[in-house]
């Protein structure tokens, strides 16, 4: 197991079935939970004051159900409480949660984000590695690329000193909420937690971008970010349901600043088939970058991840966003930023 479950003699695991109860009673009995007793259960569950059998039925119950936006924001509010204390006072601009791995292309994303730092913004990144999957993720790429992974607060604020942006994995970050999602290796399905990592902004940056891949998911992450007041958030369909515009699919951007609740449509900027690659090799990111190598769909994902990053930080419309990141990328400085990359 990945973790010892220890039952609270002041808070024995009975109280916890009354929520498993309520949710799964069927669609005629069965009710969703309020925003304060989801906050209650959830933070009972990543306290381990329940059974290892409860922790399963219920997360598996809201897997089946699907949660509500009000029972989001109650998980969200639980699972913030757990997040190392120095995080949250890292100064950063941007918070973006990575956790859905890339399978068909590479993270092009990440080349929107170097065009944001070399622009003056600090980026937050943060993910996890989950079990049982084949994708790319971050904590594997970032070293091919020269870059290290976080290991504490302090590393992460010199390398957004340095680079302009950190990475730290969630395990670092918000060892409860980690183990949840790496309970997929016993459910053989992710739960809601891959969602809340996703909403968790450790950072508390005044602005979050939120990639996910499920239709209509992307309204009740808006919904949630409203019920939970933050600031600016934006969230839509990436390439994958990584923080990544796929540039051969239209998509709406779903935004929510404060109680304001806004959407962009966004059309498609590449009619061309593409063949995914045989295999994902990360040096074409840094050719790409370099200018060695002409690569269309790469410079479509890259402008059109960076022009939804523009809509979020400027408040501005995706066109004019899109103008301003086309002219970053012409006049970015091509030298990778790395000296000892591992190209």
């Amino acid at each position: 197991m990945l973790f010892k479950v220890s039952v609270m003699p002041d808070q024995p695991p009975v109280q916890f079935k009354q929520f498993i109860r309520d949710i799964g009673r069927g669609q005629r009995a069965g009710r969703t939970l309020t925003q304060q007793e989801a906050e209650q259960a959830m933070t009972m569950l990543a306290e381990d004051r329940i059974t290892p059998e409860q922790k399963g039925a219920f997360l598996m119950l809201l897997r089946v159900r699907e949660e509500t936006a009000e029972e989001l924001a109650g998980f969200t509010q639980a699972f913030r409480k757990f997040t190392l204390g120095d995080i949250k006072h890292l100064k950063v601009d941007l918070d973006m949660g990575c956790y859905a791995g890339k399978r068909r292309h590479l993270p092009w994303f990440m080349l929107a984000v170097l065009l944001l730092a070399q622009s003056g913004k600090k980026i937050f990144l943060h993910g996890t590695h989950e079990p049982d999957s084949k994708r790319l993720y971050l904590d594997a790429l970032l070293p091919k690329l020269g870059f290290d992974v976080a290991k504490t607060p302090a590393d992460a604020e010199q390398m957004i000193e340095q680079h302009g942006f950190a990475y730290m994995d969630l395990k670092t970050i918000n060892p409860a909420l980690d183990q949840v999602i790496q309970l997929r290796e016993f459910f053989g399905l992710r739960s809601c937690a891959n969602t809340l990592a996703r909403m968790l902004n450790p950072s508390n940056a005044p602005f979050s971008i939120q990639g996910i891949f499920h239709r209509l998911i992307d309204v009740k992450h808006k919904e949630t970010a409203a019920l939970l007041n933050e600031p600016n958030v934006l969230c839509f369909r990436g390439e994958g349901g990584e923080i990544e515009f796929n540039p051969l699919r239209d998509v709406t951007l779903h935004i929510a600043r404060g109680s304001v609740q806004t959407s962009q449509d966004v059309a498609n900027t590449l009619d061309t088939y593409v063949t995914k690659p045989k295999e994902l090799d990360s040096a074409q990111l840094i050719k790409v970058w370099q200018g060695e190598v002409q690569d269309k769909y790469a410079e479509h994902a890259t402008l059109g991840t960076l022009a939804n990053m523009l809509v979020l930080l400027d408040s501005s419309d995706w066109q004019t966003a899109h103008a301003k990141a086309t002219t970053m990328w012409d006049q970015r400085n091509k030298t990778w930023p790395v000296a000892k990359s591992l190209q």
